[in-house]
């Protein structure tokens, strides 16, 4: 009886080692597997830093990857046409005008009829876009919008880290979805259009490197009457970065690491997550007691 016992005791102590080695296994599996999630209004650049992630560590687009995206890079085209059109006779600019002036009126009051702002890009470029043999290029694609609706996953390896960057639709009717995402995260990535200072939700009636260009025609006092700096990028920036930082309720647990970016610019977004990965490497450092 006393050996049988001995026997069961030792299978026991057996078994627990191994649920030991499986549980610290699978600890460090998760410290290994990052999950980033994307949050943002529609048009805050979050679809295309995925993209980039596509460029960066995926292999990037090869040729047929890239003659996908004609129809939704023409169809952009279109679009932006068909707004131009009919916010002329919306806002009452004479069509007929020669030296073309109608253009920069209209462009000039795009926050008042929502122009996507890939629509200069394309449209300075329609020749080469509607030609038979047109293939976009990476900055075509990177241009492209296309509204994200439901939860898109995308995967990739880098510092021997594996990542799971999760994209969820923007637009309002997206945003109950969120909260079932919030599982398991290890950090977010919340992207805000910093030129949509002066602009309604695509929903309610219809960036870096967009703000700088507004910011001298368009005042920030428009949104923040409070605001009384200069109009300038730098200056209106910051502002807009402190807006978001103050809502931290908890800055001495939860840290908020803010980057200006523009989102279809390569090197730049490998910059910023580059210094993204090295904040989780060193926070899982100090979870280990090795930092």
């Amino acid at each position: 009886m006393g050996c049988r016992q001995s026997s069961e005791e030792k299978e026991a102590a057996r078994r627990s080692r191994r649920i030991d080695r499986h549980l610290r296994s699978e600890s460090q599996r998760q410290r290994r597997e990052i999950k980033l999630l994307l949050l943002g209004t529609s048009n805050s650049g979050k679809s295309t830093i995925v993209k980039q992630m596509k460029i960066i560590h995926s292999g990037g687009f090869n040729l047929e990857a890239c003659k996908e995206y004609k129809p939704l890079i023409i169809y952009n085209a279109i679009d932006s046409l068909t707004r131009i059109i009919r916010a002329l006779a919306a806002l009452k600019i004479d069509f007929h005008n020669p030296d073309r002036a109608y253009d920069a009126a209209c462009f000039g009051r795009s926050s008042e009829y929502h122009l996507e702002d890939n629509a200069a890009y394309y449209l300075n470029d329609l020749e080469r876009i509607a030609a038979p043999d047109y293939v976009p290029t990476v900055e075509d694609i990177l241009r492209s919008r296309d509204m994200t609706t439901g939860i898109v996953e995308n995967k990739f390896t880098f510092k021997e880290l594996t990542f799971k960057m999760v994209d969820v639709g923007g637009q309002r009717s997206e945003r109950k979805k969120w909260i079932h995402c919030f599982e398991g995260v290890t950090a977010i990535i919340f992207c805000v259009e910093l030129s949509g200072y002066d602009l309604k939700l695509y929903e309610d009636n219809q960036t870096k490197d967009l703000l700088a260009q507004k910011i001298r025609r368009i005042p920030l006092t428009v949104c923040f009457p409070e605001y009384s700096g200069q109009n300038t990028y730098e200056e209106a920036a910051v502002y807009i970065q402190r807006q978001f930082e103050d809502l931290n309720r908890n800055k001495e647990t939860k840290e908020i690491y803010s980057h200006f970016t523009c989102a279809t610019d390569t090197s730049n977004i490998q910059f910023v997550f580059d210094a993204v990965t090295d904040v989780i490497i060193q926070n899982n450092l100090k979870y280990i007691g090795l930092c």
